[in-house]
């Protein structure tokens, strides 16, 4: 055994004995064999055997501009080499002013205010807070309950898992939540409602839940376009706007929680604007820094901000960490790069490859479904095409193709329906793109033919 497997392995036993890994099935990872990441080279991880694996997850969504992108590195160095971290508590620091005037120029219009955090679950439960304390200054405090679409993933802190409609998180954090309600989720494949003819009735259902409880409701909040965690549920056009007319008819706050599908994901910068909505509050994240730090904001219309003004009012609510100047460098290094490689154009260009790609799935065994906004995407297999019957989950069908793909030279996901998703880094080209659709194209092909019948 060489020097460097014995270091591998060394790693992988101290890591088994003392980190505990999130959302990881802890016997199935404590028998295995995990991979030890040690560095990045563009779209590719490379582990501690020298072994390199495209990054077809783009290391959970945040990966933008590739590993080890210089510009990157060099904003980040330069800021540690002024001050690390010093904090938003009544006072601000360069950055933080420059970035929070880049975001609200580039968010949709009547978006004004940013406040910082480092956290998708903070900044979805930061919104929560933001507008139920709107209600309280405009003196409505009954006004504080959620909803939220079926199948939604807005984190898992206590109050993002509230509003959150996953299932198998619900159900096993049930007791520690407070009561919300949700409406139907726009996910085609499995729709009852329109019977294969679209009519935006999975919007439409908000209103029923509106007509009962909006005197209670503080704000609707949506995932924009696609609903990443639940397995890249596309909404079809128009199905945003239709859900802010209902939300303004009632009166009620819209948050849109574009974690996941901001930046340029689902084509222009922000998902919102797509369909032309202004939320009152806008989550970001993930991509904002291009994965180089821990980053979000929570930003809100100033109509929002202003209810915060006069006779001592503030929002209760702000983080240590909130703004860290070594965040924010590096985030407006990154945003100086989606001008520089003109990336909204090259994402939008690399999605028309990404469709070419993805049809060749469709005539696969067991491919039930194929989905895509943008370079989000997804391929959902299941037990029977005609009825849509999915397979039994003891079978775990989309973890063994990630599993295979992961032996052929790619890291990639799946969500809890058996759906591979696909979430590639924006700055791919083109013979990337079609080699992580060549790899998956594979091991989707090796997989079903090797299951029983």
């Amino acid at each position: 055994m060489d020097l460097e497997t014995t270091e591998t392995e060394r790693l992988r036993t101290l890591d088994q004995q003392r980190v505990w890994h999130p959302y990881t099935p802890t016997d199935a990872y404590l028998n295995a064999k995990p991979l030890v990441i040690t560095h990045g080279e563009g779209v590719y991880l490379v582990d501690s055997d020298g072994n390199r694996y495209l990054d077809a997850g783009s290391s959970l969504g945040v990966n933008i501009h590739g590993h080890q992108r210089r510009e990157l590195n060099e904003a980040l160095a330069a800021q540690a080499a002024k001050i690390a971290h010093t904090t938003l508590y009544g006072m601000t620091h360069p950055g933080a002013a420059e970035l929070a005037d880049r975001l609200v120029r580039l968010a949709p219009e009547g978006i004004d205010k940013v406040l910082f955090l480092e956290s998708g679950s903070s900044a979805v439960e930061t919104a929560m807070k933001m507008a139920y304390s709107y209600w309280v200054f405009k003196g409505s405090p009954q006004r504080n309950k959620f909803v939220s679409m079926g199948g939604a993933f807005h984190g898992d802190t206590i109050g993002a898992l509230s509003v959150g409609q996953m299932t198998i998180l619900k159900n096993f954090y049930q007791p520690l939540l407070r009561e919300t309600s949700s409406f139907a989720q726009p996910y085609a494949y499995r729709c009852g409602l329109c019977h294969n003819n679209c009519n935006l009735a999975c919007a439409d259902t908000l209103e029923e839940v509106l007509e009962r409880e909006g005197d209670e409701v503080a704000a609707v909040l949506v995932e924009p376009r696609v609903q990443n965690v639940s397995g890249m549920i596309v909404a079809r056009d128009g199905h945003l706007a239709r859900v802010a007319e209902i939300a303004r008819r009632y009166g009620v706050l819209l948050i849109a929680d574009e974690l996941g599908v901001g930046f340029g994901r689902t084509g222009p910068m922000f998902a919102c604007q797509a369909d032309g909505v202004s939320p009152d509050i806008l989550c970001v994240g993930k991509g904002l820094t291009g994965g180089y730090m821990p980053l979000t904001a929570t930003m809100a219309s100033k109509e929002v901000f202003d209810a915060f003004r006069g006779d001592g009012k503030m929002l209760l609510s702000g983080h240590t960490f909130s703004g860290n100047p070594l965040a924010v460098a590096v985030a407006l290094a990154s945003l100086d790069l989606f001008e520089k490689d003109d990336l909204i154009r090259h994402g939008q260009a690399q999605a028309v490859v990404l469709a070419e790609e993805l049809d060749k799935f469709r005539s696969v065994a067991h491919v039930g479904d194929v989905r895509q906004c943008g370079l989000l995407a997804a391929v959902e297999l299941v037990a029977d095409v005609e009825t849509r019957e999915p397979f039994p989950m003891e079978l775990g069908v989309a973890t063994r193709i990630t599993e295979r793909c992961r032996e052929l030279g790619m890291i990639i996901h799946s969500a809890p329906s058996d759906t591979i998703v696909i979430v590639p880094p924006l700055v791919m080209t083109e013979e990337e793109l079609r080699t992580m659709a060549r790899i998956l194209l594979q091991a989707t092909q090796e997989v079903v033919a090797s299951l029983p019948t």
